[in-house]
């Protein structure tokens, strides 16, 4: 089994099928009551629970903007062996094969998700267990995970960057959009239009969007995702077409990095393997690569009634 020896060797938290026994285990949804245990378990490993945590943070355990359910796997012992969040989204956090394995049964009952991520090797091992009952495939992509910390290199400032205003609104969502489309092949504004624009409402009425704009031309936009003490983790990086190749995109990556890195350790974010031009831009805006992710796109199906 090489997939298996390569990740317990990445991950010394875990454990596998035979030192916990996937009978003793329970699987169930979480309550708000239970967050400060759930931030502290997810904060063992920030750079990979950015984005559940900073859920939790904005939302809570329960709440519809997470577009999905918390749930609980605990050992015989009341322990916590994983974090999953099943939904539109999948993502989970695991301490053994067999949470793993129980979130991958309990997810095959969640008809219309709309893709899983996590590190490589656990989504390999996750989709072994889910793919027989789970929801068709519909799009694999391998991704490098990138982080950015202190130092940042100062380059010419931009005045004009800043925080979005809901007067931006119209520029930057059909931008979100066409990136999501290149990315899934969905477009988010003919799939979901209203719950799209209010998602891009929320964000940027809680200064997640930055934006440079230029009588009235978008010449630069990137979204905060996640928002934590420990990793603050982006997406929609977007450099106008025609003013690319000038160094605007690495200007604004640079003013934004100083800024966030004053309250938070990291700063993080995910490019597809093949965008070899991406790939290149955010390493010459400093950031480091830190490991490999696989997202998977699933064909959504309506439950029957």
């Amino acid at each position: 089994m090489p997939h298996l020896i390569k990740l317990e060797e990445n991950a010394a938290t875990m454990t596998d099928l035979s030192s916990v026994c996937a009978a003793s285990l329970t699987t169930y949804p979480l309550t708000n009551e239970y967050q400060s245990e759930v931030l502290a378990f997810l904060a063992e490993r920030p750079l990979h629970t950015v984005v559940m945590s900073g859920f939790i943070r904005d939302n809570g355990l329960e709440s519809p903007f997470n577009r999905g359910t918390f749930y609980a796997c605990r050992n015989a012992r009341g322990e916590l062996e994983g974090v999953a969040l099943i939904g539109h989204a999948m993502f989970i956090e695991i301490r053994s094969f067999a949470a793993l394995k129980a979130f991958a049964q309990l997810a095959q009952s969640c008809r219309r998700a709309h893709l899983i991520m996590g590190e490589q090797e656990k989504i390999e091992h996750f989709w072994n267990y889910y793919s027989e009952g789970g929801q068709p495939p519909r799009l694999f992509c391998r991704e490098i995970l990138f982080e950015q910390r202190w130092p940042v290199q100062a380059l010419e400032s931009v005045p004009n960057l800043r925080p979005a205003t809901l007067d931006d609104l119209l520029l930057v969502m059909p931008v979100h959009a066409a990136l999501a489309y290149e990315e899934s092949g969905i477009n988010p504004l003919d799939a979901d239009p209203q719950g799209f624009r209010v998602r891009c409402e929320r964000r940027i009425e809680q200064k997640r969007v930055w934006v440079w704009v230029e009588h009235g031309q978008l010449i630069f936009k990137a979204d905060i995702i996640a928002d934590t003490p420990d990793v603050i983790y982006l997406e929609g990086v977007y450099v106008d077409l025609k003013e690319r190749g000038r160094g605007y995109g690495t200007r604004c990556l640079s003013q934004m990095a100083r800024s966030l890195l004053q309250r938070t350790d990291a700063i993080s974010l995910l490019v597809n393997e093949e965008h070899r031009a991406a790939r290149a831009f955010f390493q010459k805006a400093g950031f480091k690569r830190r490991g490999y992710y696989d997202t998977i796109f699933l064909h959504q199906q309506h439950e029957r009634p």
